[in-house]
């Protein structure tokens, strides 16, 4: 009879690796639903320090699109272990298809000093991201030796891309120098200087395109955003219906006339183009974020969370959308989400006092006085911030009168950051409050849009400590770019969109 000896039990894998099998094994299967649901609880047991776990997690976002939230993990998986030339590249290839192609050849660099011998999978990259950084050494010698049209262009695209757009506009600029007739390059400049708020300059290029190009629809639509942006919705309609001849199935075109005929608060003919804009892209989420608005306005608030939710879907990092989701969902009397909303909102938002007046609003109307004060003080240190950035900022009267009530009903009034409002100033419930500053529209273009809406919110009765009560206007969603040297005259007096 032999002698067994006893079986030693199978070392346990310390907890920070003890899954680390069974992601592996679920991504390569590619079910990435489970995959994310074990990689959950491995952080929620690691505290987050996992760094296998991150690592994979941030492969499946940039496998979904989300390139800029799997840069971060990346990062993450970069500080947790600065040895690993793996998460170097990892951190590079996001850059790189964030256009970041700069940024993305120093972390090259980077990894190839950690382990030289790893030079098969970033050789190709690195290869063509020089190359393209190359590019513009070339260029600027074709130019010396022949100006030519598309030479400019060329390298004005290559600098966009390299996100150096005041270099772009320095290209363009020698290039209608060159080429004073080219309605391309006149164009392209006049959208440029629109990008960066210079109204003037934009508009002047933009004229001049016209002149010699009386069809250039994306001069015309960009002429006719600028005239919706400060007001001038009937010459912005006759520009578009110029536009329309020339492309009739575009989603900005219809976009533009939606929110023209909002500010003409003529709101089932702007649901009318919004959907028509909706059904050519709907996969544009300042559509849906503008078909939420009008719908707000109409208090038609079961379309508008529909809306809302659809756009949140398609940008999850907007804090004004969690706002005007949480304003359809408190009159909705969904209380718990409406909470829930708000305070994703504030996380999300850094700079709009507005989020923070409907916060605490809401939580005075629900009894929580303390926690209102918290977001009223937030929106004062807000608005000191806005101030201090911009001297020649206005701020809603309506909105200003609604932070004085909301001042009193919190026995602040003595430490309100505000004017006050003069006595012609009063609020009018379920009214959109119109923005101050003219400012980026918001529109189909990420490079040019941002979003700039008034929003209808929900009206309460207020309960004063003394008794009283009053009706609180509905806030309003504010914009607040800063001036800058050139802006057209004007006030904006309702939502805008953006252009081509």
């Amino acid at each position: 009879m032999g002698f067994f000896s006893p079986l030693h039990p199978a070392p346990e894998l310390p907890i920070v690796e003890r899954r680390n099998w069974l992601i592996h094994q679920h991504y390569l299967h590619k079910d990435y639903e489970t995959c994310k649901v074990i990689i959950k609880e491995q952080l929620q047991e690691t505290s987050g320090m996992c760094e296998y776990a991150i690592y994979v997690q941030a492969l499946i976002l940039r496998l979904e699109g989300k390139i800029q939230q799997s840069l971060e993990l990346f990062q993450s998986c970069a500080i947790l272990n600065p040895s690993s030339s793996d998460n170097l590249k990892q951190v590079a290839r996001s850059l790189f298809l964030l256009g970041k192609h700069k940024a993305a050849i120093e972390f090259y660099h980077e990894a190839a000093k950690l382990n030289e011998k790893d030079w098969v999978k970033p050789a190709a990259l690195f290869t063509l991201i020089s190359r393209f950084c190359q590019a513009e050494e070339h260029l600027n010698t074709a130019l010396q030796i022949n100006k030519h049209d598309k030479t400019f262009m060329t390298l004005g695209k290559v600098h966009l891309l390299a996100g150096e757009t005041d270099r772009a506009i320095e290209v363009y600029r020698r290039a209608v120098e060159f080429s004073p007739e080219n309605t391309e390059l006149l164009t392209t400049l006049g959208l440029l200087y629109l990008q960066l708020g210079k109204y003037q300059k934009a508009f002047e290029h933009l004229g001049n395109a016209l002149t010699f190009d009386p069809n250039n629809y994306k001069a015309i639509l960009a002429a006719g955003s600028m005239m919706q942006t400060h007001g001038d919705f009937d010459v912005a309609m006759n520009k578009y219906r110029v536009a329309a001849c020339a492309v009739p199935e575009s989603p900005p075109l219809w976009n533009n006339i939606g929110m023209c005929f909002f500010g003409k608060k003529k709101y089932v003919a702007a649901i009318s183009c919004l959907k028509r804009a909706h059904y050519l892209s709907p996969f544009d989420w300042k559509v849906l974020y503008n078909l939420g608005l009008v719908h707000l306005t109409m208090q038609q608030y079961a379309s508008a969370f529909h809306f809302l939710s659809a756009a949140i879907n398609l940008n999850p990092r907007m804090g004004e959308l969690y706002m005007l989701l949480a304003v359809a969902l408190t009159n909705l009397e969904d209380v718990e989400n409406a909470t829930r909303a708000y305070e994703q909102a504030v996380n999300l938002d850094e700079s709009n006092p507005l989020v923070n007046l409907n916060f605490a609003i809401f939580l005075y109307n629900h009894g929580d006085k303390k926690r209102a004060l918290d977001q009223y003080q937030e929106m004062e240190r807000k608005v000191n911030l806005l101030r201090d950035s911009s001297n020649s900022f206005e701020f809603d009267p309506e909105l200003m009168d609604m932070a004085q009530k909301m001042g009193a009903a919190l026995q602040v009034t003595e430490s309100l950051v505000w004017t006050k409002p003069g006595k012609d100033s009063k609020s009018k419930p379920h009214s959109a409050a119109a923005t101050k500053t003219p400012g980026a529209p918001l529109g189909t273009n990420q490079a040019l849009g941002q979003a700039m809406s008034s929003a209808a919110s929900y009206n309460k009765n207020i309960q004063l400590p003394k008794g009283q009560d009053f009706q609180l206007a509905p806030p309003s969603l504010i914009s607040h770019p800063k001036r800058r040297s050139g802006d057209l005259p004007g006030k904006s007096r309702a939502p805008t969109t953006a252009i081509v």
